[in-house]
């Protein structure tokens, strides 16, 4: 009995093995290099900073640190100050900051244009669901306006039935005056 054959890896040039379709992917990123990441906690994260940077609060915050810091370089006495006169540590500090807060919000902001994406197709076909129940309702109402074309409205029955009572009353008139103008003869054949 043979031994059943296992498939053989095709080789690239350069004697590598090429990757086999019929088994999983082995992952080969350096963890160092290429954090794995949580892309929605991170787009949360990053709408929350979004978030914040776009406040009153923030800009408060920002203005309270920038003359702190600009005071405490100018008035401390000078074995303190870390910043001198031109403030590049400052300026260091806002362009780092600045570089951080861009992608964050660019971030938070192509989040907000998926969701956005994805409401605008919820609403289209929301509605063009009412559209269809509208047109679905509209040829109902025309369907029952014709039915009723041929159904007696209640005026028309009262009108009707008015006509009616009135040629019964005028027949039970004709009909008692003949039966007045028969009586004599009833009363005479009766006699006979």
């Amino acid at each position: 009995m043979s031994e059943p054959t296992r498939p053989r890896a095709a080789v690239r040039p350069g004697g590598r093995p090429a990757a086999r379709l019929d088994q999983p992917l082995v992952d080969r990123r350096n963890p160092l290099w290429q954090p794995r990441m949580d892309p929605d906690a991170f787009g949360r994260f990053a709408e929350t900073f979004a978030r914040f940077m776009g406040t009153a609060r923030f800009l408060f915050y920002m203005t309270m640190f920038v003359i702190v810091w600009l005071l405490w370089n100018s008035l401390a006495p000078a074995d303190l100050r870390f910043d001198p006169y031109a403030f590049i540590f400052l300026t260091l500090m806002l362009s780092l900051q600045a570089s951080y807060a861009a992608p964050l919000i660019l971030l938070a902001q192509n989040r907000q244009a998926d969701r956005d994406k994805v409401m605008m197709e919820q609403d289209r076909t929301r509605d063009e669901r009412n559209l269809a129940d509208t047109e679905f309702l509209t040829r109902e109402v025309a369907a029952l306006r014709i039915a009723l074309r041929d159904a007696a409205t209640r005026d028309f029955v009262r009108s009707e039935l008015r006509g009616l009572l009135d040629d019964m009353e005028e027949r039970g008139l004709r009909v008692v005056n003949a039966e007045v103008a028969h009586e004599p003869d009833e009363a005479g054949d009766r006699d006979r």
